[in-house]
């Protein structure tokens, strides 16, 4: 006879998934965008389109910024000149077909065929930036119309009165006012008086 072995107990056999296959370089390929990657891209969507809509402003209106903002400088330059010199300065827009004469600006230069307004009563050259073309509009198609008005009177008195000139350009307005003692500003479009 033979010797008995021993008798090993018998488990039953459980079903098992099976093994999921191992990457050969130890990553997986990444299936999707994760969420910082998501507000990241549209973080930068929003910050070029806001650039770019800045960027994009209307022409028109700058232009008319501009001219409003030189103008107001001129104004008050002209005034400034007016209350230093104790002499009755006087800024007067130059009519279609009406040249500024040198008597006008009282100016020893070439006269200026496409002057648009002038300041009367300032001697030559007082004015800065008066060596090019203050009679001048930046933009030639800048339409001008003082309220009430056939001048602006800007001194030598440290009081003038309220005065308003509105400036047009492609159908926007811009308004400079002043209440007498205040200086030339554009006005806020709620004190925009017709």
């Amino acid at each position: 006879m033979q010797p008995m072995q021993p008798v090993q107990p018998v488990l039953p056999v459980l079903p098992t998934a099976p093994a999921a296959p191992v990457p050969r370089c130890g990553w997986r390929a990444p299936r999707g965008f994760t969420l910082i990657e998501l507000l990241l891209v549209l973080l930068l969507i929003a910050l070029v389109s806001g650039l770019v809509s800045l960027s994009l402003r209307d022409g028109s209106q700058a232009s008319l910024d501009r001219e409003a903002q030189r103008l107001a400088a001129l104004l008050e330059a002209g005034r400034a000149e007016a209350r230093a010199t104790g002499v009755a300065v006087r800024f007067e827009l130059v009519g279609n077909g009406e040249r500024a004469t040198d008597t006008d600006t009282d100016t020893d230069t070439d006269t200026d065929t496409d002057a648009r307004f002038r300041f009367v009563g300032l001697a030559p050259r007082s004015l800065p930036g008066s060596s090019g073309a203050p009679g001048r509009w930046l933009d030639p198609a800048v339409v001008a119309s003082i309220a009430n008005a056939t001048a602006l009177r800007l001194g030598p008195e440290p009081l003038i009165g309220a005065q308003r000139i509105t400036l047009s350009l492609d159908g926007q307005r811009r308004v400079l006012a002043t209440d007498g003692l205040a200086p030339f500003a554009v006005a806020e479009p709620a004190a925009d008086l017709p």
